[in-house]
């Protein structure tokens, strides 16, 4: 197995002095009284002195000390000069000295070393042992080489054990990564019984029934919510649990470890897996348990499309019929506006109404209105009604599905699963009358009236029938809000165990609290809120007292008290600057994209970041570079293999096992982060933004065929999905992911900021209404982040105060009578280690971001830790549109911001130019990866017309 999995640039850089920010300056680059009494030893010269601080100061920093040490920042140099009283040029004189005499160098290391209480290793010490401890058990969890490396230097800062050398630690990542793959086989070898080996090797057989292998089949997800694609799924599931799949316990194994031999098995042959001979146990093993959750998960999601579907139908019909009603209501309305003056007149004698009526009006026409049945509509304006014309087609598939899943209910949804046992035995035993006893108060008040007039009207098949199907429907809402969860579901688990539990909570809570700077006390979390909220009131409320009524360009009041934002006026750009930039652009040569990828990867060697799937580090030859190449130009343009084949001259089957074992998510990912980190340290980057924000937005593209992620949307012309893109404020895409359009995307607004890879320092992060909910502003907050999002209709939003009106309106009397709500200090107080708890799952990944707000914010009234949640949300919205109000500069730094975003979708398109930018692919995992492969590109297109702007800048 190879050992260089870093490119040359990336050793350098290992090896030498990284930049230096503000903070890390003061914090490592200070000397205490103590170190100054360390340095100032007898006998030390001034080059001496600073020396050893360079060196003193460096190995907290970055745990290890440079070899040249001349390479140090200026900044950190002058600082440490300055506070010695030397003059900086003596560092050239220390190096001098210790080039011509590299003991007094080791001397002065250990000196550092034993002042420090760092440690050394050695080859066989104790911490050396440990390191390599440590790098296996990681190894067990995932299989990235660079990471592991990464981890490893966390790790040994921590522990204050300086860092061995950089090949060094690169043979230690390789041996680990070996000696995980042998304790895998030993960890599972007790569950590779007799029976069990023969159904693993039973997926690997053809099997007539279904006309493939097993593991085909197993491996090949639904691309729609069909009856017969259900009636697959649960077939699968079945055949899963034959095996006890859904009872093996792989917990030996670290999750990620798992997600990775599942992930080798999806992408070989049949015949590859029966070479590798006892070797394909672990990996089959780790498939079958891993598809008996994301098989009951499919089931369940289809289950909830399918019937959403049928909803969605039944609403389109009563649309409809709404409005030929309001058509056919015309006429009625009319005679009303004759009829209402006369009934409205006292002087005219009741005696004489209907006479003057019917000579106004005329019989003909009153008979012809009256002729016309005007029946009075349900509350629910006949949806209900509408989608019992459904309840055959649902009644193929319900039954079986509500037989298979073990649904269980969470507090409050008690009575909906005791309906849900007697419509379980109903479907068992054939019945067709629902008991008397049965349940009904999960019932929506907007559906009680269809069950009422059937009970009273004895109709047990109209009765059965609206009940029915108002358990599936409450049972699809539970499953979405989490007040109905499945065991052995992922995406559908209590929504309890998506958090630490208490016990391991406790040894976490310091470490998060300090990392995200929030106090574990409730008291001075809300006293520090407290002081954010009054100081953006002060803010705003200077802002409406300064503004005249008739001040159209200001955030103001109106001479009713009412909330007036103009919008923001267009940013006047200079005619010497729009010159200079048709300049540099007419500067600018085109580049064919094959070329740009090329130049792109000398700079950063990022195809190196495309590894092969089964865990082999190889190098990667011209050949396999140069196809990786082709097939992520094919994914991005939307070319498609066959015809990027046809254009670069290699064999469309070199290029589909290109795209199988080296391009999937976790290696695009991996590679745009590369390019992210490098476009990143371009100077002319740094003019853009400081990589500080970020905006995330949603993007439609039109798909063709079935597909599970594919809605039909009337304003976008057809069938789309939607590629959710995160930005950062230099330009650079740093995060990716494909959703259902519509859902809502303030559900993954914080998924790709916790799993930021990238070396941006994202703080801050824009959206536009679609990602402003409730809990997104708690947990942004509670997890260290700042929501910035431009709301529309802000003047509407519901703001809060913190004290009595009375109190409010005479601190803030502009802005006082804006707050209508009063914040709820009580339930945050109650509640405040259960929100950190669940900032503290999110933030250390225990649980995914979209799952958990998504869960949260279609949470119950009854779910306490929801409420408080939401309610934190209220505050720090509040305080968010008070400076948003009051900023003007922070309203056009949002503005600004998301412009940026509009702007990559526009590039976005022009480069997924072929088959008109339609998405042929049906599957999510094919789908996401075609997603990162036009992300790479874009961020290649910017980073290397970026990189060649600032070359034209400097020569110029």
């Amino acid at each position: 197995m190879s050992t260089r999995f870093l490119s040359d640039e990336q050793l350098e850089r290992l090896r030498s002095f990284p930049d230096i920010g503000r903070e890390e300056l003061n914090k490592y680059f200070t000397l205490t009284p103590r170190e100054h009494g360390f340095l100032d030893a007898p006998g030390r010269g001034p080059e001496a002195r600073l020396g050893l601080a360079v060196q003193l100061c460096t190995l907290p920093w970055l745990g290890y000390i440079p070899d040249d040490l001349l390479e140090i920042p200026q900044a950190a140099l002058l600082r440490l000069a300055g506070q010695m009283a030397v003059f900086p040029g003596m560092l050239e004189q220390y190096d001098r000295v210790t080039r011509k005499r590299p003991q007094t160098r080791s001397d002065h290391l250990k000196a550092v070393l034993k002042y420090l209480t760092w440690k050394n290793p050695k080859p066989g010490s104790i911490q050396w042992k440990e390191l390599e401890q440590f790098l296996l058990d990681r190894a067990m969890e995932h299989d990235t080489p660079s990471l592991l490396f990464q981890q490893a230097v966390e790790h040994l800062q921590a522990a204050q054990v300086v860092r061995p050398g950089v090949v060094t630690l690169m043979e230690l990542v390789t041996t680990a990564r070996a000696a995980a793959g042998k304790l895998t086989t030993q960890k599972v070898g007790h569950l590779l019984t007799r029976s069990m080996r023969a159904g693993l090797d039973g997926l690997l057989l053809d099997d007539p029934e279904i006309g493939t292998s097993r593991l085909r089949w197993l491996t090949t997800p639904a691309v729609e919510a069909s009856v017969p694609a259900i009636g697959v799924s649960v077939d699968k599931l079945l055949y899963l649990r034959g095996m006890d799949a859904h009872q093996l316990d792989l917990s030996m194994l670290p999750r990620e470890r798992r997600r990775f031999l599942a992930t080798v098995a999806r992408r070989s042959t049949v015949q590859g897996l029966e070479r590798r001979e006892e070797r394909r146990y672990p990996i089959l093993l780790s498939l079958v348990a891993q598809s008996a959750v994301d098989q009951l998960d499919e089931v369940i999601a289809l289950f909830d499309q399918a019937v959403s579907a049928r909803e969605s139908h039944a609403k389109a019909k009563t649309d409809e019929a709404l409005a030929e009603r309001a058509k056919r209501g015309e006429a009625r309305q009319l005679l009303m506006d004759v009829i209402l003056p006369v009934l409205n007149d006292p002087g005219i004698p009741d005696e004489e109404v209907g006479g003057l009526l019917r000579d106004q009006i005329g019989l003909d026409k009153l008979r012809e209105v009256a002729s016309v049945s005007w029946k009075p509509l349900p509350r629910d304006h006949g949806r209900l009604a509408a989608l019992e014309a459904s309840y055959t087609y649902l009644r193929r598939f319900t039954p079986r599905v509500l037989s298979v899943i073990d649904f269980q209910g969470g507090p409050g949804a008690q009575d909906l699963m005791t309906a849900l046992m007697i419509l379980k035995e109903l479907n068992r035993t054939h019945g067709r009358k629902v008991p008397a006893e049965a349940p009904t108060s999960f019932v929506p008040a907007r559906y009680a009236d269809y069950l009422a007039k059937a009970r009273k009207a004895g109709d047990d098949t109209a009765f059965r029938h609206y009940w029915e199907l108002c358990v599936v429907l409450a049972l699809r809402d539970g499953l979405r809000s989490g007040d109905v969860f499945v065991p052995g579901s992922r995406r559908y688990a209590d929504p309890g165990t998506y958090l630490f539990t208490p016990e391991q909570w406790e040894g976490k809570r310091a470490e998060f609290c300090q990392l995200v700077r929030r106090s574990a006390t409730a008291s001075e979390a809300i006293d520090q809120v407290k002081e954010e909220f009054h100081q953006a009131l002060e803010e705003l409320e200077e802002t409406l007292a300064n503004a005249a009524p008739n001040d159209v360009g200001a955030v103001r009041l109106d001479e009713e008290g009412r909330l007036v934002i103009p919008p923001l006026s267009a940013e006047d750009i200079p005619a010497e600057a729009k010159a200079l930039r048709e300049e540099l652009a007419g500067m600018l040569p085109f580049v064919p994209i094959a070329s740009l990828l090329i130049e792109l990867d000398v700079r950063t060697k990022f195809l190196d970041c495309f590894t092969h799937a089964g865990g082999r580090k190889i190098n990667l030859s011209v050949e396999t570079r140069r196809n990786i190449l082709a097939v992520l130009i094919a994914g991005a343009t939307n070319l498609g293999l066959t015809r990027m084949s046809e254009a670069c001259g290699v064999s469309y089957d070199t290029l589909a096992w290109t795209q199988e074992w080296y391009v999937r998510e976790e290696t695009l990912r991996e590679a745009n982060t590369v390019l992210v980190n490098h476009h990143y340290q371009l100077e002319l980057a740094g003019k853009f933004g400081g990589g500080t924000m970020s905006s995330s937005d949603g993007q439609r593209f039109p798909i063709r065929g079935k597909s599970l992620t594919g809605r039909d949307m009337n304003i976008h012309g057809g069938k789309v999905l939607s590629t959710y893109t995160h930005v950062s404020d230099q330009w650079s895409t740093y995060g990716t992911k494909q959703i259902v359009p519509t859902t809502r995307e303030a559900n993954y607004t914080l998924d790709e900021l916790l799993g930021n890879e990238t070396d941006l320092p994202i703080h801050e992060h824009a959206t536009d209404t679609h990602g402003a909910t409730l809990v997104n502003f708690g947990l942004f907050d509670l997890v260290g982040k700042a929501l910035t999002p431009r709301i529309r209709d802000l003047g509407k939003i519901t703001m809060q105060r913190v004290d009595n009106p009375t109190a409010t309106n005479a601190l803030y009397p502009h802005a006082g009578p804006l707050l209508a709500d009063r914040w709820n200090e009580d339930l945050i107080r109650a509640t405040w280690d259960d929100m950190l708890r669940m900032a503290g799952s999110l933030k250390f990944g225990e649980a995914t971001a979209s799952l958990v707000v998504g869960k949260w914010s279609a949470a119950s009234r009854q779910n306490t830790l929801a409420a408080a949640i939401k309610e934190w949300g209220r505050i720090r919205r509040t305080i968010h549109a008070a400076r948003y109000l009051s900023d003007p500069v922070y309203r056009r730094k949002i503005s600004r911001q998301l412009n940026k975003g509009e702007s990559l979708h526009a590039l976005r398109r022009d480069l997924h130019y072929a088959q008109q930018g339609t998405i042929v692919r049906p599957h999510l995992t094919d789908q996401t990866e075609q997603s990162w492969c036009l992300t790479i590109l874009t961020n290649a297109v910017i980073t290397c017309y970026l990189g060649r702007e600032e070359a034209v800048c400097n020569a110029a």
